[in-house]
């Protein structure tokens, strides 16, 4: 059997359990001895990539980042891929999310994020607990950037993601990110393709390749790497899909640092 090279670790559920949004002290000290040991660690996420340097800031520069649920990547500072929407399709999203009751939207572009908040609630939540680098504009339809990722946001979770699947999922990827997230990207982006990309850039096989996830956006991630391991809060079908689990990462990372690990 291939040893992990390089592992790909979902945050939100996976690493920050029960609504966590900052590390266990220990876990960058973990990372830290897969990196000395020469094991490449990148975050996986649907959060932006200022958000992720933040999260992991004494290890910053060293890991890799899979940022926008694979619309864009980084490693070592350098952008290696970037995967933006067609702009008429992400207004008639956006249009549609306004006119839905409750439920905010985010758009994402490279380094900041953009809110027309209903309630100032939503935007208090984004920039003070999850931290992200995000602009309150008057009118989210004339922002001008490229757009990566349009976001649903229902607080509580979000209530009819079927629709929203059946309505867009032709025209581009729908995925759930989290108990209150529904996530559009351009089709056939996915967490999978961009670490698929990342691999190749890398000179690393899918065999040598740990991918670590608990939900919907994961799975195609899971599906590609030679380990695929789901947390046990993981969603059934997640937890079905993976080769292994495990209760918390940190555990994991201790048991592959220590060679107790029983998946190698």
């Amino acid at each position: 059997m291939k040893n992990i090279r390089l592992i790909a670790c979902d945050l939100d559920g996976t690493l920050l359990l029960n609504g966590a949004q900052s590390l266990n002290p220990e876990t960058c000290g973990l990372i830290q001895q897969l990196l000395d040991q020469g094991i490449l660690f990148f975050a996986a996420s649907g959060r932006q990539y200022t958000n992720l340097q933040r999260l992991f800031w004494p290890i910053r520069d060293r890991i890799g980042y899979l940022c926008e649920n694979g619309c864009v990547s980084f490693y070592q500072g350098r952008q290696l891929s970037k995967e933006c929407m067609d702009r008429e399709l992400c207004l008639e999203v956006m249009q549609a999310i306004q006119e839905t009751g409750e439920a905010e939207v985010l758009l994402s572009g490279v380094m900041e994020c953009y809110v027309q908040p209903k309630n100032m609630r939503f935007y208090e939540h984004m920039k003070y607990v999850v931290k992200n680098d995000v602009t309150m504009v008057p009118d989210i339809l004339q922002t001008q950037e490229e757009y990566m990722k349009v976001s649903i946001y229902e607080e509580g979770g979000v209530k009819d993601e079927s629709y929203w699947k059946e309505r867009f999922g032709s025209r581009c990827t729908v995925v759930t990110g989290g108990n209150s997230w529904l996530d559009m990207m351009p089709l056939h982006v996915n967490k999978g393709a961009a670490l698929e990309r990342v691999l190749e850039e890398l000179h690393i096989s899918r065999e040598e390749c740990m991918a670590i996830g608990d939900n919907d956006n994961d799975r195609e991630m899971l599906e590609l790497a030679g380990f695929s391991v789901a947390v046990r809060s993981a969603r059934p079908e997640i937890r079905a899909l993976a080769r292994y689990e495990t209760d918390t990462v940190e555990n994991l990372l201790w048991e592959i640092l220590n060679g107790m690990w029983t998946g190698l």
